[in-house]
């Protein structure tokens, strides 16, 4: 099932999750949540934008395995990408090292805007997956800021609180108008401060 994805202005967005229960039945939820975002054709979402206060998030990075490589190190990242389909439940990222790099990101919750953030290349993380199989895994690149990305809305996070306080100021009037509803956008979304 589609649901909608929570748009920026909503109390849930800005929330520090709640940890699922170990064992908890969550394939529906997890099953939606995979349709919603490939529905707005997204590379991640996370509970919260779906207005679920859980530490939980999907990942699909194959749409960036679509771009011309130019070395051998982006062809290993985008055959890597491609088969980069996870479920995140209750993660911790237990380290994030390596020099900060510059990538246009956007969110699904926020349409229209994409910025210029800066992370971490490369991370270690832990988590269990659909089946509550504990994993650790080390991530680098693409998938270490997707990974990053989703992870800040579990944490009541967004790409937006990375930017500048004058490019913030610069973006206030577009953000109030996506939480108004004010926003050409192509997938179902539910509006925090919408007249009825």
């Amino acid at each position: 099932m589609i649901l909608p994805i929570t748009a920026y202005g909503d109390t849930v967005l800005r929330k520090e999750c709640e940890e699922l229960e170990e064992g908890a039945d969550l394939s529906k939820l997890i099953n939606d949540m995979f349709e919603t975002m490939y529905d707005a054709r997204g590379v991640g979402l996370a509970a919260p934008q779906v207005s679920k206060s859980l530490r939980l998030f999907v990942i699909d990075a194959a749409a960036f395995a679509e771009d011309d490589p130019e070395s051998e190190e982006e062809k290993m990242e985008q055959e890597f990408l491609k088969t980069f389909q996870r479920t995140f439940i209750n993660p911790i990222i237990e380290e994030e090292t390596g020099p900060e790099w510059p990538f246009s990101e956007g969110c699904l919750s926020i349409p229209g805007i994409r910025e210029e953030v800066f992370r971490k290349r490369d991370i270690i993380i832990s988590y269990f997956d659909e089946k509550w199989q504990l994993k650790e895994e080390k991530l680098t690149g693409l998938a270490a800021r997707v990974v990053q990305h989703e992870y800040d809305h579990i944490e009541g996070v967004l790409f937006t609180d990375y930017l500048s306080p004058l490019k913030r100021r610069l973006l206030k009037s577009r953000l109030t108008d996506i939480s108004k509803g004010q926003v050409d956008v192509s997938y179902k979304m539910r509006f925090p401060k919408k007249k009825r």
